[in-house]
């Protein structure tokens, strides 16, 4: 069987190739580059906690630790606190990364991946596709083509693959424009992160109704200044003055010291690709969409992309074309990010009203900052995670199914499992390997050794339910689990999001479950030999 072409070596090419390599999938990942990233310290992403968790997986490193999570979260407004968040283990901040450092974890554990191949300085020029697969040509020094299974472009906002595959890319330009600095200095909240609207010093150039302050390690900060709509160019010589009247107001005084490490300017599209799938080609983050006002990160959904399409390619790759899960990826992905941009744009013109915001009523302020703090933190309806609420995977109505502290379609809570080796472990650190997993809820189970309540209660008829099913499944077992009762069971997807939850051991609903949530009879339908439409 041919490899999988992945198009583009950014955070989500690379993403996509660790994923399928876990899952025994090799792939080919194409890279215009000379492949090394120039450090910038000004181009940083910030990641929620899962997705972290997902590269930490991936590269086997613990990422938090060449980032930075902040203590706390500030809104203010003019000179007022609005509105402020204390972040701990219990609750930790999203975590604040340079891309460099993010595809630099992912190169490394690439370089000790022999199911992933890098070719450098390779761009995509034309490519084909027929019912057993695809080929892809590539011009530069090795120009040459390439066959794989399937290919996907996430070459980012101006895809080669969506171009060549002749799919619209529909949406608005220029939603938002961010003069970006990255500095050393210390400022007056060391650890915390700060949302400023309105500032009351006078603003050099364009003027900036909105800055946001991130920490990243080693007393470096990101400032992003919110700049009004139009084409005004950001000059070197106004950037620095901005810094400077930002950093004076901020500590009440002169400019502190400060060491200014790299700048630049950020212009925000919100864009959607018509189609995400075309045959056995498929796209993912920026080349199938684009979005970042207030407060929200594409990347981080770009690896979502990633995670959601790797689970659904690898049983396609082993057992067979699968039309059902396949199609999945593009109904699911897009409805999600789709979602969030339809948020977004109902509260840009609310948000971003200028004068207007003088006319509402008393504490509309308030709450305008707090939806803001949700985008930059991951929250609400502007930057929670998605959930796959009407999934095509999703089983119909089960009897014996409950309601539990996670609905269906949405990504699990991270709670302390016990493998099948007797071994404690997260539950997020099951997940990506392309198996269902199952886990029961059985209270006491964590303080007594597990040869004492495997072979007892529900544990074999459970056991043998789960060796019956139609796609390779893990069980754990769990002593709490939010809004869960005793001996309940949750069906989790290998990316993490829930199926269903049952009201005990049953077998029937677990197996009809189970089998929705892979698209049907993968094995029955590979059988019979399904081919591309």
């Amino acid at each position: 069987m041919d490899p999988v072409i992945i198009v583009g070596a950014g955070p989500v090419g690379l993403t996509l190739a660790l994923a399928l390599a876990r899952q025994e999938v090799p792939s080919v990942v194409l890279d215009e580059g000379p492949g090394k990233d120039e450090p910038r310290p000004a181009r940083t992403v910030v990641l929620r906690e899962d997705t972290a968790a997902l590269v930490d997986r991936l590269t086997g490193t613990a990422l938090g630790e060449q980032g930075m999570r902040c203590t706390g979260f500030r809104a203010v407004r003019r000179k007022q606190v609005t509105g402020e968040i204390t972040f701990d283990a219990a609750d930790p901040a999203p975590l604040h990364i340079a891309q460099h450092v993010l595809t630099g974890a992912l190169r490394a554990a690439i370089a000790d991946e022999p199911l992933v191949k890098v070719a450098v300085d390779s761009r995509l020029d034309s490519m084909e596709q027929e019912r057993s697969g695809v080929t892809a040509h590539t011009r530069g020094p090795g120009g040459t083509w390439w066959r794989g299974s399937y290919l996907v472009g996430c070459d980012g906002p101006r895809s080669t693959v969506r171009k060549l595959q002749d799919i619209r890319f529909p949406g608005r330009t220029a939603v938002e424009r961010h003069a970006v600095a990255a500095l050393r200095a210390e400022l007056p909240w060391e650890g915390k992160a700060l949302l400023h609207r309105m500032p009351p010093w006078r603003q050099s150039g364009p003027s900036a109704v909105e800055v946001t302050a991130r920490p990243l390690p080693h007393g470096v900060w990101r400032l992003d200044w919110l700049l009004p709509p139009g084409k005004d160019l950001v000059t070197p010589e106004l950037l620095v003055a901005r810094i400077r009247e930002t950093l004076a107001g901020w500590t009440d005084g002169s400019t502190p010291p400060y060491d200014l490490l790299d700048t630049g300017v950020h212009t925000v599209h919100h864009r959607v690709a018509r189609r995400w799938r075309a045959g056995r080609v498929f796209l993912a983050g920026d080349a199938a969409h684009l979005l970042g006002a207030l407060g929200t990160q594409g990347l981080d959904e770009g690896l979502r992309d990633a995670d959601n399409l790797a689970w659904k390619l690898a049983p396609a790759w082993h057992h067979g074309h699968h039309e059902a899960l396949l199609d999945s990826y593009q109904t699911e992905r897009r409805a999600v990010v789709a979602a969030r941009l339809r948020a977004a744009d109902q509260a840009l013109p609310v948000l971003r009203g200028g004068g207007g915001l003088r006319h509402l009523v008393p504490g509309a302020a308030r709450g305008h900052d707090a939806l803001l703090t949700d985008g930059h933190l991951g929250r609400g309806p502007l930057g929670a995670p998605g959930a796959y609420a009407d999934s095509p995977l999703a089983p119909e109505r089960l009897e014996g199914e409950i309601p539990v502290g996670t609905a269906p379609g949405a990504p699990v809570t991270d709670v302390r499992v016990t493998a099948e080796d007797g071994s404690f472990v997260r539950l997020r650190d099951r997940l990506g390997r392309g198996t269902l997993l199952v886990v029961l809820i059985a209270p006491g189970t964590g303080v007594w050794d597990r040869k004492h309540w495997v072979s007892a209660g529900v544990m074999p008829r459970l056991a043998a339910a789960v060796t019956a099913l139609p796609h390779p499944a893990e069980l754990l077992v769990a002593e709490e689990y939010p809004g869960a009762p005793a001996h309940s069971v949750l069906l989790v997807r290998p990316d993490g999001h829930l199926v269903t939850a049952l009201s005990g051991v049953r077998p029937a609903d677990l197996y009809t479950a189970s089998e929705a949530a892979v698209g049907g009879a993968v094995r029955r339908q590979a059988e019979a030999g399904s081919g591309v439409r």
